[in-house]
Order: C-alpha cells, then structure tokens, then sequence
C-alpha cells in the first residue's frame, strides 16, 4: 500500500529547525513585551469578504492565492493568507478600539497561499505579525524598525537592508493615478494580461507585478514618491530623521509598494541576497484607512510580519541556554517507585531526567543514554538503595562518584557537581 504523502507546499517541521522557529519567536517575544505588545490569537479560518474588502480585489493574493471554498452550510470562507486583516476584525468585534486609546498587538501562526513552493516559500508557511492602532506619529514608524533591527541583532543577523518608501493618501494617490494611466496606457501592449485589467481598475498594482517585462517599464515610469502631497512628504522625511536618530541606515526604494491595497504613506521591508530572488523576510508599513474602511472608527493603523520559514534559513546558530540532560537507571522494583519521586524535584528546578519505563538491563540503558546524549546517568539499583546511595556517572568522562539517597538533596549535590 502506497504512503500517503503530505500536500504540495506544506511540510513538517521536525528537529534542530523547530529549535530555530521556537528560539526566534523567544527572541521576539522578548522584545514584543519590553516595547509593550500584547498577544492576539485570531481564527485560521474567516469569512471571505473580509481578505477580498481588506486586501484588496485586484490583488495578486485575492487574485490567485486564497484557499477559498463553501463550507457545510455554503457560506464562502478562506483560510488566512496574511494576519492584518483578522486582527483588525477582532479589534471591532472585540471593542478594543473602545477600550484602549492605544493598542499594540503581536500575533504568531499559520498562514496560507496557494503559490509556487520555492525556498523559503510555502502555501502554509508561519508569520510573526505586530500591529499598532492609534498612533499616526512618523516615531512610530522608525520605533517598529528600531524593535526590529533589535531582534534581528539578537538572533545574529547582520547582513541585510531595510527598504523603505511612501505610497501616499488617497489625495496624492489620485492625481497619481490619472498621470500613471497616461502613461501606460501608450505601451499597455506590452504590458501582461494582469496588468492591462490592473491599468483600469488600480494601476498601482503593476507596480507589484512579478513579470519581469513589467518590471522593465515600470523601472522607466513615474514614482509615485515623487508626487505626494505636502502632508505625506512631512511623515516620510520626519521618518527618515527619526531612524537617522537612531543610527539606521534605510535604502529609500521607490518602486516599493507592497502587495496589499490597504497601505497608505510608509512601507517597508527588510531583504537578504542569501535568500534568491524572494528575499523578503519582513515587511510592512501603515494603513490609516484600513480600520474605517471595514466599519470602524477613523483609527490610524502600523504594522509588519515576520516570514518565520524564510528569517530561519537565515539563523546560524541558536544562543541555547545550557543545561544538562540526565538519565535514570535503575535495576529492579524498589528502584523504579523513585522515578517519579525523582522527577518531580527535577521538573521544580526546570532541569530534565529521562528515564525508561520498561528498561531491563544496566547495559542496554546506559546504551539508550548515549543514543539521546545524556550528560550524566543516575544509577540505582538494590545494591545502592541498601547502601543509602545514588551513583552518578559521566557520561563525557566515564568516570562517576556517590551522592547520599536523599531526595530532598538530590538537586543542590547534583548542581553541586555540573556547575563546576
């Protein structure tokens, strides 16, 4: 019978590399709960007309990518292609925004895109997202990139830019559009098919197209960075003066508009070359309308998500605190009622022992030791429990010594002898 395989585009998570996942996320939340973030966990699962008003419809994502289908009761749901969306449904649903003048939000879990697997890329891959509402001050702009740069520092990466641009208001974004028409409208045969239905329907999507003849000409067109209006152009140069406070070098990309409609003035991303063509691993910028567009207050919105598949192929090494794995073996009946005895004073003071429950000879458990690289093995058996003793081997060494059978002891002479 032929194994059942998983699904193109997913994959398991298995080993050193969900030490990488669990020891980013650490570092994240380290960071998340000294700048004052507070931890949201949405539905997998939403209503489809929520990613299709907040995404936008001419969107390669709402496009192309959505796993969407009817559930049992026929109503279209979609499982979430990126967390911006979610949270901010939560945010009215809930009432936050009637609770809090200020909200700072982190959210860590699965997404879903129906695209071409590549390195890095997967149709479930894992995000770390950070959204604030009620702030509309360029600070907070260079503050997430600072918080960012922090973390970044933290888990050892050192070889990447930070990208970043305006893609304006609605009010420079207009007359934007009206010039950008103009001008494509003269080679649009040359243009793909997407982008020909985006000309008519939100001409800045050809700015985010990934053909490269459309890239080609939109490398020649107007920046749309170039047109904002005073307002814009104010918040985006007290942006840069803010991260030059900070001592952070940004490379100001015009052609960077993100893949998503519902941003307005700043956005960024953080690249890496080690990564190929699809070097992003973070990304993000504010969406002052996006609240008000989905039936809320007039609240200005920020925030940015981590790709966790991709940073991890970045990480090198994990800064693991040290502890010791220990064993226990023991030989006959009366030896076995100390397991749990035993265990319990381990788990309070957060080390591990390791044990087998149906282990027959010293031998094969001390073999079984090696195979999971115990560093030391506690050996008990009717000769020692009759001398009132514990031996303690290690496994590095090879050599060993007694300590008393105490259970109240056992852990200050077990520190005792790793610590030194």
């Amino acid at each position: 019978m032929d194994r059942i395989k998983s699904l193109r585009g997913f994959r398991d998570i298995y080993g050193d590399e969900v030490k990488k996942f669990r020891y980013v996320e650490e570092v994240c939340r380290k960071y998340f709960n000294l700048f004052g973030y507070k931890e949201i966990i949405t539905p997998v699962l939403e209503n489809t007309g929520l990613f299709i008003r907040s995404i936008g419809e001419t969107t390669d994502i709402v496009e192309k990518e959505m796993f969407t289908f009817k559930d049992l009761s026929g109503e279209s749901v979609t499982m979430r292609p990126e967390a911006t969306a979610g949270i901010v449904r939560a945010y009215l649903e809930q009432g936050i925004f009637a609770k809090e003048r200020i909200s700072k939000l982190f959210s860590i879990g699965p997404m879903f895109r129906h695209e071409r697997p590549q390195k890095g890329r997967y149709r479930e891959f894992r995000q770390i997202d950070v959204e604030v509402f009620g702030i509309n001050d360029p600070m907070l702009d260079a503050e997430l990139i600072w918080m960012t740069t922090l973390i970044l520092k933290e888990i050892g990466l050192e070889n990447y830019t930070i990208e970043v641009n305006s893609v304006g208001c609605s009010d420079c974004r207009e007359h934007f559009r009206q010039m950008i028409v103009g001008y494509f409208e003269g080679i649009k045969d040359d243009l793909c098919e997407d982008c020909k239905r985006r000309l008519q329907r939100n001409p800045l999507r050809i700015f985010d197209c990934k053909n490269t003849k459309c890239k080609e000409i939109s490398a020649s067109s107007p920046f749309l960075f170039d047109h904002l209006c005073e307002p814009c152009k104010t918040h985006f140069n007290d942006f840069i003066r803010h991260l030059e406070s900070l001592g952070i070098k940004v490379n100001i990309n015009k052609r960077l508009v993100r893949g998503l409609d519902y941003y307005t003035g700043t956005v960024f991303e953080i690249v890496s070359q080690e990564l190929g063509s699809q070097n992003a691993f973070l990304a993000g910028g504010r969406y002052n309308n996006l609240v008000e567009s989905m039936g809320g207050p007039k609240v200005p919105g920020i925030g940015f998500a981590i790709g966790l598949d991709r940073l991890v192929l970045l990480v090198k090494e994990i800064k693991e605190k040290i502890t010791p794995v220990f064993f226990f073996a023991y030989l006959g009946e009366r030896a076995k009622k100390f397991i749990f005895p035993f265990m319990e004073e381990f788990i309070i003071n957060n080390l591990k022992l390791l044990y087998l429950p149906e282990a027959k000879s010293l031998k094969s458990q001390l073999r079984y030791a090696d195979s999971i690289r115990a560093d030391y093995v506690l050996i008990l058996g009717e000769d020692e429990i009759e001398k009132g003793i514990v031996i303690v081997r290690n496994m590095s060494k090879g050599n060993q010594l007694d300590i008393p059978l105490d259970v109240s002891t056992l852990i200050p002479n077990l520190q005792g002898l790793f610590e030194k």
